[in-house]
C-alpha cells in the first residue's frame, strides 16, 4: 500500500513539473509566404494563373483582419508575406511560416525575426532554403461537390468557417450545415439570417458526429461530398484541390488534405503543433488496396496516417454504398471518436483508392488549454480502438488480416503513446514548432498515459454507444 502511495505521489509531482514546463511555452506568430513565380521555372501557365488568383484572396476567404493585414504583403524579390487567418501583421519574434510556390503549399519553416528587421526579407530567405521539388501538375476540372459542416452551439466559429467556404473558387458546389442536437436556435438563426439560400440548414436531433455526417450525406447532391469542421478557415482553393483528383482517377473513393494551425497563441496549441498537429506532410500520396504500401505494414488499419476528419472528401456514391459512417463512433458518442478513420478503412476495403493531397489546405483552430489536451489525448486513444472494434464488428471478413497485423499493431500503439523525445534538451521549453512533426517540446507523460487509458476504454465505449443507439431507433453500420 505504501508503494502505491509513493507511486501516486511521484506521478503527481511529475505531472506538476510537466505542467510547469508546459506553461513556460510562449506564443508563436502564424503567417504564410508565397515565393510567387521566382522559383517556378517550367511551371505551366495555368498554374501561374492560379497563383495570381490565390494572391488576390479576399479578406473574408482568408480571415484577414482589415486592410492592415495586407501591410507588408508585397515583399522583396517577388515574395508575398501575409499573416495567418485572424492574425495581426508579422512583427519581430518567432514565426511559424507556411511556404507556397505559385500558391501551392510546399512546406513549413520556423523563423525568428530580429527586432527592427524586415519580416519579409528574413522569412523569404528561410523559405528559399526549402527544396524546390517538381512543378505542380495542372488539375482537371473538379466534379460537382457538396460541403458538409456539422456543428453544435458554436455560431461564431461557424460563421467564420462559412465565410471562407462561400469564397471557394470551385465552379459547382453547395454547403450543408448539420445542426447536431441543438440546445438553442442560434445556429438556425445564423444560417437563415446571414446566409439565406447560399447555405442549406439541416437539423439532426440525435447527438454524435458520425450521425450528423450521415444526415448530411443523405441530403447532399454533389458527385463528391467533402467534410470539414466549424473551427476551420478554408483556403480559397481548398475545395477545388480536394475534389479535382476524383475527376482524374475513377477508382478514387476518398481524398484528404493538409491541416495547419490558424493560431499558436497558447501553450496547448504550440505543443500540439510541435508534435505534428493534424498535418500529414507535404508529399502527395495515393493509397491503393491492390498495392499495399511497403512502408505501411499495418495498412489499412493505421487509418490515422491517411488524414483527418476536418479535411476529407468521398465519392458520394461510394460512401453511401458502404453505409456512411458508423453512428456508434465519433465525438458526441461514448466511443469519443474514430468516425473518420472508420470511413477511410471502409472505402479502402471496397477496393477504392485514397489520395492525400497537401494542396488542399484548411487552417484549424487548435484547442487552447491543458484540460483540452487531456480530453483530446483520451479521446484520440478511445477513438482509435473504437474504430478498430467497429471495423471488425461490421466487417468480420477483415479479422484474419487484422490478426496478422496484431504484433506490429502493438508496437505501433506503444509508439503512439510513448513520451516523444525532442532534440531541444534543457532548452526545449524555449523552442517553437518548425517543420512538420519537429517535436520541439517534450510530450508530457500525463498525456501519454491518458491516451493509453483511452485505448483500453475504446472497445467498451463503442459497444456502449451501439446499445445507446438502439434506444433512439438507430443501428450501427
Amino acid at each position: 500500500m505504501a508503494g502505491v502511495r509513493r507511486a501516486r505521489q511521484q506521478t503527481r509531482r511529475e505531472t506538476e513539473r510537466e505542467i510547469e514546463g508546459f506553461l513556460s511555452i510562449g506564443p508563436v506568430q502564424v503567417a504564410e509566404l508565397d515565393l510567387g513565380a521566382e522559383d517556378t521555372e517550367g511551371t505551366e501557365i495555368t498554374e501561374g494563373a492560379q497563383a495570381a488568383e490565390r494572391a488576390e484572396d479576399t479578406e473574408v476567404a482568408e480571415g484577414r483582419e482589415g486592410a492592415e493585414g495586407r501591410e507588408g504583403a508585397e515583399g522583396r524579390e517577388g515574395a508575398a508575406l501575409r499573416p495567418g487567418p485572424g492574425s495581426a501583421p508579422v512583427t519581430s519574434g518567432a514565426v511559424f511560416l507556411l511556404v507556397r510556390r505559385a500558391g501551392v503549399p510546399v512546406g513549413t519553416v520556423l523563423g525568428q525575426v530580429p527586432e527592427g528587421a524586415d519580416p519579409t526579407e528574413v522569412l523569404a530567405g528561410l523559405a528559399r532554403e526549402l527544396p524546390r521539388g517538381e512543378p505542380p501538375e495542372p488539375l482537371p476540372a473538379p466534379p460537382s461537390a457538396s460541403v458538409v459542416v456539422a456543428t453544435r452551439e458554436r455560431a461564431d466559429q461557424l460563421a467564420r468557417a462559412l465565410d471562407s467556404l462561400l469564397a471557394q473558387d470551385h465552379p459547382d458546389f453547395e454547403i450543408v450545415v448539420v445542426d447536431n442536437a441543438p440546445a438553442t436556435e442560434d445556429t438556425r438563426e445564423l444560417v437563415e439570417r446571414k446566409y439565406g439560400e447560399r447555405v442549406r440548414y439541416v437539423c439532426e436531433p440525435v447527438p454524435g458526429l458520425a450521425i450528423a455526417h450521415n444526415r448530411g450525406l443523405a441530403a447532399v447532391r454533389g458527385e463528391v461530398v467533402a467534410f470539414t469542421d466549424d473551427d476551420v478557415v478554408a483556403d480559397r482553393r481548398w475545395l477545388a484541390e480536394l475534389t479535382a483528383p476524383f475527376a482524374a482517377d475513377p477508382r478514387l473513393g476518398c481524398a484528404t488534405g493538409l491541416i495547419l494551425p490558424a493560431r499558436l497563441r497558447t501553450p496547448a496549441q504550440v505543443l500540439l503543433e510541435s508534435h505534428g498537429g493534424f498535418a500529414k506532410g507535404f508529399t502527395p500520396r495515393t493509397y491503393d488496396p491492390a498495392r499495399p504500401p511497403a512502408d505501411e505494414p499495418l495498412f489499412p488499419f493505421t487509418a490515422g496516417r491517411f488524414g483527418s476528419g476536418a479535411n476529407m472528401a468521398f465519392r458520394t456514391a461510394v460512401l453511401r454504398a458502404v453505409g456512411g459512417f458508423d453512428p456508434a463512433t465519433g465525438a458526441g458518442t461514448r466511443a469519443r471518436g474514430g468516425d473518420d478513420l472508420y470511413g477511410f478503412v471502409r472505402v479502402l476495403a471496397q477496393g477504392q483508392r485514397l489520395r492525400y493531397t497537401p494542396r488542399a489546405l484548411v487552417w484549424h483552430h487548435h484547442r487552447e488549454t491543458w484540460r483540452d489536451l487531456e480530453t483530446q489525448a483520451y479521446g484520440y486513444g478511445a477513438g482509435l480502438t473504437a474504430y478498430l472494434t467497429a471495423i471488425l464488428v461490421n466487417r468480420p471478413a477483415l479479422l484474419p488480416a487484422f490478426l496478422a497485423r496484431v504484433p506490429g499493431g502493438l508496437a505501433h500503439a506503444r509508439g503512439l503513446t510513448a513520451v516523444r523525445a525532442t532534440g531541444g534538451g534543457a532548452d526545449a521549453a524555449a523552442e517553437v514548432p518548425g517543420g512538420h512533426d519537429s517535436r520541439t517540446h517534450p510530450w508530457p507523460r500525463r498525456l501519454s498515459r491518458l491516451q493509453r487509458r483511452g485505448m483500453l476504454y475504446g472497445p467498451v465505449g463503442y459497444l456502449r454507444a451501439r446499445r445507446a443507439l438502439r434506444t433512439v431507433g438507430l443501428e450501427a453500420r
